[in-house]
This record gives structure tokens, sequence and C-alpha cells, in this order.
């Protein structure tokens, strides 16, 4: 694994300390509304990419035709495409989407087999990066775009997009995976508040569940939530080295470290009355309805809470729901002694060693194609330059505002560390395991068992 930093345990606990105190405050006042971030693009996302000036030249790419391929589909492509008009707008080149499946490494594996690679490809897992890398499909960054990369990035997002010392990929998406959002009508209704321990969260649920509405929705037909449930109760329990060493397979997937947090995590998934649907309905659950269960209006909830990163605005944008009025978050409840702060993200990388392929990573780098998305909301930028006053609202705000202030001291996803055949691939490796685990949360030893003889497998031990 390739971590920002090697931090000591103390510095990253200190760190995620920092961070989840830094949400909690921030998203509870952000929660209450009003402006926030002054700066030259103007408050709340007011100013449009068309009013702002570039801060980057781009050459001129008339007649020339690109393809991007991504996983982002609805609303995140409908976004990620406005930042592809801009680039078509300002060169003159023709650039058409792709998107790519849950799947990205099969499918730019094919594609690059068969002869014919998309120009860029936005890769979700880092661990997808360096085989890409080991095999020579992806070009290093040029010269222009490595400019951007130092001028607008930490070293930590610097070295999550390198490979053996070469540069290949730019963070242009962050996310912020340590998150739990909830119906302010639920938690009334029941009359609870946010818990800050995983005891407390349970105590919440169960309240909750009295109340007559289910507490927890979980998208578990989607195997990478589930991933993202056991980092966050694992970075917590069991601390950022052993963290680092499992990401890493340093040490087994049958450790006891594992275990400890998989009988955590099934004192949720084993009760079946605080998920939504119950196990078998949460597996058949996928992430966007996860979400939006959770924020249907008028109607009511069918669930009081939904656990997955910032990104999940862009769900709730889909209901009568509101950001920061009756749809609220608060920091992943610590499971240990602090709150865990995980994070994941896409980069994007040329496949192509063309001018055109060049042109778009250096956009991509800039503060004019971050400032795009983030004024549309459901987007987090690692681009430490970026004017956060350009974000909708207050809680997206501080969201950013928080990453960045962590510099180098984060977690990144630990599945998206991994080889794709084990933490990448649709009901494979570990998405299967832990969908397995969900159906049956008793069997923790078996559990390990699968997750440890499909991790050796892909990691070649």
């Amino acid at each position: 694994m390739r971590t920002s930093v090697r931090t000591t345990r103390a510095r990253a606990l200190r760190a995620g300390t920092a961070l989840a105190a830094a949400l909690a405050l921030s998203l509870t006042a952000a929660c209450g509304g009003g402006g926030g971030g002054g700066g030259e693009s103007g408050g709340s996302g007011n100013n449009t990419a068309q009013e702002r000036e570039p801060t980057v030249e781009l050459p001129s790419l008339e007649g020339q035709k690109l393809q991007v391929a991504a996983v982002w589909t609805g609303p995140e492509q409908e976004n990620f495409r406005r930042v592809l008009d801009e680039f078509e707008k300002r060169t003159g080149a023709e650039v058409g989407f792709v998107p790519t499946g849950d799947n990205v490494a099969t499918f730019i594996g094919s594609k690059v087999e068969g002869g014919a690679p998309p120009d860029v490809a936005m890769l979700p897992q880092v661990g997808v990066l360096h085989q890409f890398a080991q095999k020579g499909w992806i070009k290093p960054l040029d010269e222009a775009t490595r400019k951007q990369l130092d001028k607008n990035f930490s070293q930590g997002w610097r070295d999550l997009g390198a490979h053996e010392g070469t540069q290949y990929g730019v963070y242009f998406k962050a996310a912020n995976k340590s998150l739990v959002w909830y119906n302010t009508t639920a938690f009334e209704n029941a009359g609870v508040s946010e818990p800050k321990t995983w005891d407390e969260f349970l105590d919440v649920a169960r309240t909750i569940s009295d109340s007559g509405v289910p507490p927890v929705s979980v998208g578990g037909a989607d195997g990478w939530t589930l991933t993202d449930w056991f980092e966050n109760v694992y970075l917590s329990q069991a601390g950022p080295e052993k963290y680092d060493r499992l990401a890493r397979h340093e040490i087994p997937w049958t450790d006891p470290s594992v275990k400890e947090a998989l009988t955590t995590l099934g004192e949720l998934f084993g009760a079946e009355e605080l998920l939504a649907g119950g196990n078998s309905g949460a597996l058949r659950t996928e992430f966007p309805k996860s979400v939006t269960q959770v924020f249907a209006e008028p109607d009511g909830p069918q669930a009081a809470m939904v656990y997955e990163g910032d990104f999940v605005a862009v769900n709730i944008a889909d209901t009568e729901s509101k950001v920061g009025e009756n749809a609220k978050v608060f920091p992943f409840p610590a499971v240990g002694s602090d709150s865990p702060v995980v994070s994941g993200g896409d980069a994007a990388v040329a496949l192509k060693d063309s001018e055109g392929a060049h042109a778009l990573l250096t956009f991509l780098a800039s503060t004019d194609a971050a400032a795009i998305w983030a004024e549309r909301g459901g987007f987090i930028s690692p681009n430490k330059e970026l004017d956060t006053a350009v974000y909708p609202d207050d809680v997206q705000r501080d969201i950013a505002e928080a990453l960045i202030a962590a510099g180098d001291d984060f977690r990144f996803d630990m599945s998206d560390q991994a080889p794709a055949a084990f933490g990448g691939t649709k009901g494979e490796g570990e998405w299967k395991a832990l969908q397995d685990f969900l159906a049956d949360p008793d069997d923790v030893e078996g559990a390990q068992k699968d997750l440890e003889a499909a991790a050796a497998k892909a990691y070649g031990d």
C-alpha cells in the first residue's frame, strides 16, 4: 500500500481525532443553514465557471476527439459532463464519456487488450492504478500536469497517484467516507440525538426501532458499501498501524483484530430489527435506494439513518429532503477511543500518450475543473487551492475544509488499495465475502476464512 505518509500511531490518532472533532463541530453548525465562506469566487457557488477567470492555460485541440471512462452514472455523470463541456469549450476538442460499470479494472483491461483504450480513465481504486502502472498501461504525467499537481495538492494526494516514484494519477474527486446521514424527523419522533460512540449508535438505533421506524438502511446489494462499514469499524478499533498492515496483507484476515471488528459489526448486522428490510432486504438494496429510502418525503422515511460518504448528498438531491434541514450528518461513531477518518477518491490517468489526454489531466488538476463540480454539490475536491466558497452549502463546505485541514494524516479506503480481484470486483473477493457475512453475521470465523482465501489469491501469496 502507498499511504499518504508513514505516520506514527500517535500522530495518526491525533489527526483522526482532530478531523472528527472538526467535522462534528462544523457539521452541527452548518446544519443550521446560513451563508459561509467568502472568497474571490463569491459565496455558496453563485459564480459559474464562465464567470471565473481561467487559472490554467490549455492548448488548442480543435478537431481532436477524446474518450473518458469512469464509473459515474446518473447525477454524478451529469456533473462530470459539465466539467468536460468546459474543457471542450476551452480547447475545441470533442470528449465522449463511457461508463465502466462497477468492475473498472476489468472494463479498462479489456479495452487495453483489445487495442482500443480510452484516452483517460478515472480509477476509483489506487490498487488498480498500481496494477496498470506495472503493466505499462498508463502514461506518466507531463510537465504541465505535474506543475498543477505540485501547486494544488498536498504530498499525500500526490503520493497516492504515484507508483515507484513516477507520477501517474491526478486525484480529481475525493470522499470523506466516515459519515452517517440521518432523517431529522425520525430522530425527533424517537427523541434521540446524534451518537458519538458505537454503543451510543446501537442504543439510538434500538430506540428508533421501538418508535416504529427501521433505524439503519444498508446498501448491501453493492458490496463496496460493506467494505466501507468494515474499514471504519476496523480503523477505529484496531488503529492505523494495524489498518496499514491489513491493507498491505502483512497480517492475515484470520487475525484476531479482524475477528473483533467483524464481531462488532455483527452487533448491528446481527440484529435484523435494526436493518431496513432485515438482512435479506439489505442484501437486495442498492446504494442509491439505501439513501433515498431514508429521505423519502412526504410519505415519511422508510429508515432513519444511512452510512456513506459525502457523495450521499447527490442522492438526497433526488428526494424532497434538503441537506442541512431535514437531512443532517454526523461523524462515524467511535468504536475505539477515536472516530475513524477514511478517505477515498478517483484518480484520472492517461492511457494514451497524446496531447489531448495530457491536456485533460492538466485541466482536472486545476482549480478551474474542481470548481465546476464543487458548485453543483455531491463532490469534494482534494485540491487545497480551491476556494471552498464555491460549495453550494455549509455542510459540504465544512466537509471539504475538514478534509483539506487533515493534510496528509488520513487513511485511504482499504479495499481500494487492494488488487481489484479482492477489493474492487462485483461478486468476488471482499465484496462477496462481506455480503455473505451480512447474510449470516454469526459466522465470523467463516467470513474470516473466506476473506483470507480471497486475499491470498489476489495478492499472490
